[in-house]
């Protein structure tokens, strides 16, 4: 199975047409209808239903994430040997909404001053997913908010701490407060993080099951979760870096009393050399950690 023909029924998935997606590619027609049942033989199933619009099956919608998978380490490969004479190529991180991110973004601007040929690819989501990118060799670093088990890879602990609070609307009942006990969280609807490691810190800070309070609903991305906060009283709990990153002139955030606060990391992969590029970039961080840790 070539890369070329995972491309092509990528474009193929994409455009849900043949003729469309063989005019993107410069092929004609035939050809591309050619390498697509040649394809299906080979793996010996239906990838797609015709009709007016061509659907992926099942077999289809598998194969699909696993091409994606597969052709973008190919284009990350090629991009980390592109140009082996000078620093460029693609350094891909995975991050949450952290208080930290401000030492890894403006990492990533004096590094870009000094190397403009490198670009970014950033994934925004859960310590899960950034993981999961981690070990598929999608993604150079993640950082990630503890606790997770670090065990597979290398890592930097941030010395800043990330707090734990409530973010809500600016007349919400609770915003009178300078900081929330959990007597305060029994009153209200509240949105949690859905990380079962996070629960547990949330369970042990409030000396019971997390179960006791009024929990509206669970969230694996806490800053997705803030539409939900106009319709009246809910609220949710999260890092204040969070609420930094929603810029909702429209919401507070009260930290937690007594203090919740949690360690943040920079990981990659152990036993896995980084490519010229992100070694590069690590180097840089550590330098921009210790301006920091010297201010």
């Amino acid at each position: 199975m070539e890369i070329r023909v995972l491309k092509y029924f990528l474009a193929v998935a994409r455009e849900e047409n043949i003729s469309r997606a063989a005019e993107n590619l410069h092929i004609t027609q035939p050809t591309l209808s050619r390498q697509i049942s040649q394809l299906e033989d080979e793996l010996g199933t239906k990838l797609f239903e015709r009709g007016k619009h061509l659907k992926l099956t099942e077999a289809g919608t598998l194969l699909r994430r696993r091409a994606e998978e597969v052709t973008e380490l190919v284009d990350k490969i090629e991009s980390d040997f592109s140009a082996p004479s000078e620093i460029s190529g693609r350094i891909s991180i995975g991050e949450g909404a952290l208080s930290s991110s401000e030492i890894l973004m403006k990492t990533m601007i004096r590094f870009r001053e000094r190397w403009p040929k490198v670009q970014y690819e950033i994934y925004s989501n859960t310590s899960d997913y950034i993981k999961e990118q981690l070990d598929k060799g999608l993604c150079d670093f993640g950082l990630l908010l503890e606790p997770i088990d670090i065990e597979k890879y290398d890592f930097i602990r941030l010395p800043m701490k990330e707090r734990w609070g409530l973010s809500m609307m600016k007349d919400h009942p609770l915003v009178a407060r300078s900081y929330i006990t959990k007597e305060d969280l029994k009153d209200f609807p509240l949105l949690t993080p859905s990380r079962s490691s996070m629960q547990k810190e949330i369970t042990s800070w409030l000396g019971e099951e997390i179960d006791h309070l009024n929990i509206f609903a669970t969230a694996n991305i806490i800053t997705n979760a803030h539409i939900m906060t106009d319709l009246g009283d809910i609220c949710f709990m999260s890092v204040e870096g969070a609420m930094n990153h929603m810029q909702r002139d429209q919401m507070v955030f009260r930290p937690l009393y007594p203090a919740l606060e949690l360690s943040s990391v920079l990981v990659w992969k152990k036993f896995q050399p980084l490519p010229v590029a992100a070694a590069k970039f690590l180097e840089e961080f550590r330098n921009m950690l210790s301006e920091y840790e010297g201010a």
